[in-house]
């Protein structure tokens, strides 16, 4: 499997595009505010002959969303997510209103609902949903078995984890999903996060000071 990584700078979010020797692929959280990281994105899928299949939300918090309605305008796609999140669409341009800026174009509805343990397949490669509720409610990891690694989205990340103070998150449960969901894969999955760079699950366990 072919990992492509963006950073996108209105609130520094990774956009992570995945595809196989098929040429078939995914896109996660899209979070391409400005026109020249939307062009950016089109330009790579374009000039690698990519077929997206599938348009991947971990959650539905603002910075994840920005480029949904770009890539349905462009690729005719609709976002997958978890129905738990789905409040958040209706939030997005008020969120914005408080971060002191307006969104250019409104959310637009979901596609498809994402459920725990649901199969997303593209070319001949697979990813699990995994539900880790306790930032957003909805809150989903792509794991893949095959290739030993997750896209965690805002669960956790390289030393700490995702906030939990905002609608409808729960620290108690985040901590405990990630314990019981996520640290029971293997060591050496390697951990693909929303922010910042990448870690594995055995780092994670051992020198996380959340779980220390």
């Amino acid at each position: 499997m072919r990992i492509k990584r963006f950073e996108f700078n209105m609130f520094p979010v990774n956009c992570y595009i995945l595809s196989d020797e098929t040429n078939e692929a995914v896109i996660i959280d899209p979070g391409c505010f400005y026109e020249e990281e939307k062009q950016a994105l089109k330009n790579f899928i374009n000039n690698n002959g990519l077929i997206i299949k599938h348009l991947l939300n971990t959650h539905l918090h603002l910075d994840h969303i920005f480029g949904n309605p770009f890539m349905l305008h462009e690729f005719g796609i609709k976002a997958e997510a978890n129905k738990a999140d789905e409040f958040w669409l209706e939030q997005a341009p008020k969120q914005s209103r408080m971060f002191g800026f307006e969104l250019k174009e409104e959310p637009v509805p979901l596609g498809k609902y994402i459920c725990d343990g649901d199969i997303i397949s593209f070319g001949n490669t697979k990813l699990e949903a995994i539900h880790v509720p306790g930032h957003s409610p909805g809150s989903l990891v792509f794991y893949c078995k095959e290739e030993n690694c997750m896209f965690s989205g805002d669960v956790l990340f390289q030393g700490s984890i995702g906030r939990a103070d905002l609608a409808r998150g729960n620290f108690d449960d985040l901590l405990e999903n990630i314990c019981s969901r996520l640290f029971v894969l293997p060591n050496e999955t390697v951990v693909y996060p929303g922010h910042g760079a990448p870690t594995t699950i055995g780092t994670e366990k051992t020198e996380n000071p959340f779980f220390r």
